[in-house]
């Protein structure tokens, strides 16, 4: 475990380094509050912290107060040491962020006590924060293909259409359709539509940017967002992206299958006065094109001559 003394006084703070050395701990030393602060907001900083309550500049209270208002998160463990022993002390120094408190001249025992609570603290919030995180991507992923979810790629989208027209930029949206899917279900067995279901998912995440959003949109559906782009080439970027899932079988447990994608394609540039729900319609519309006319193609959504868009009747 990683542990930050902070003392002024030096042959204090060498006698706790060489101790806590010897129980196998990793030891950072600092000589003030504000040099211990310091070390504190890197993002690699020690997780236990021991602190005397008396240096110059910040003090130790100081040091708890600014700790938990500015990082909260990884928690920090912090252990005042301090000569001060009234009840007020002690109220105080727990009031300001502390999580224990320990009396000068501290025996060594009861500090490895005291250090072995704050581990074991630390182990149980890192197990909550990592079911927190867990909860947080059940909520918002597809079980099946680990894409966003339908709920979350939408909610990704109404913000990026509110940041590209404040900004006057473009994004690229893409609604993606494998083609006959069904008869994979049919002939396959669902157990090879999940397979399918989750290269054409790898497949799309590898064809964009870091930056860029994938969602399962709904069954053999994918919503891609697209940031930043250039209107001029929406249908090239789909294309690109179509021929990827098309180019190469996708390996199943019952032989290579080739399939294919249609897309529908929308610039937001062309439809700014559009919602996001119009916006979902229009695309979904040029979908509707694009499987009509063969397949495995990509069609654009466009604004008539009126500018008023034009839906398709399924």
């Amino acid at each position: 475990m990683r542990i930050l003394i902070a003392d002024d006084e030096i042959v204090s703070r060498r006698r706790l380094q060489a101790l806590l050395t010897t129980w196998g701990h990793d030891v950072v030393s600092a000589e003030d509050g504000s040099a211990a602060f310091d070390l504190l907001k890197a993002p690699d900083a020690p997780r236990i912290v021991l602190l005397d309550w008396m240096m110059p500049g910040m003090n130790g209270v100081d040091v708890c107060r600014a700790i938990r208002t500015e990082r909260p998160e990884p928690y920090t463990y912090m252990l005042l040491l301090t000569a001060k022993d009234a009840k007020e002390n002690i109220v105080e120094g727990l009031e300001s962020g502390a999580d224990d408190y320990l009396v000068k001249p501290w025996d060594s025992d009861e500090l490895k006590a005291r250090l072995r609570t704050g581990q074991r603290i630390l182990e149980l919030e890192d197990h909550l924060v990592e079911a927190r995180e867990t909860m947080r991507f059940k909520a918002t992923h597809d079980h099946l293909t680990f894409l966003l979810n339908r709920g979350a790629i939408v909610d990704l989208l109404e913000r990026e259409l509110v940041r590209t027209l404040r900004e006057k930029g473009c994004t690229i949206v893409i609604l993606g359709d494998l083609d006959h899917f069904k008869s994979v279900n049919d002939t396959y067995g669902h157990l090879v539509g999940d397979e399918v279901l989750r290269e054409a998912a790898r497949r799309l995440l590898g064809s964009v940017r870091s930056y860029d959003f994938v969602g399962r949109y709904g069954g053999e559906e994918f919503l891609l967002v697209l940031n930043n782009c250039d209107t001029s080439q929406a249908l090239l970027r789909a294309e690109e992206i179509r021929k990827g899932i098309a180019g190469l079988p996708i390996q199943t447990a019952r032989g290579p299958l080739f399939l294919t994608m249609s897309m529908g394609v929308l610039s937001s540039k062309d439809w700014n006065q559009c919602g996001p729900a119009e916006i979902l319609c229009q695309v979904d519309a040029a979908l509707y094109r694009a499987k009509a006319s063969g397949r495995n193609r990509s069609e654009l959504a466009r604004p008539n001559a009126c500018g008023t868009p034009v839906v398709p009747t399924k």
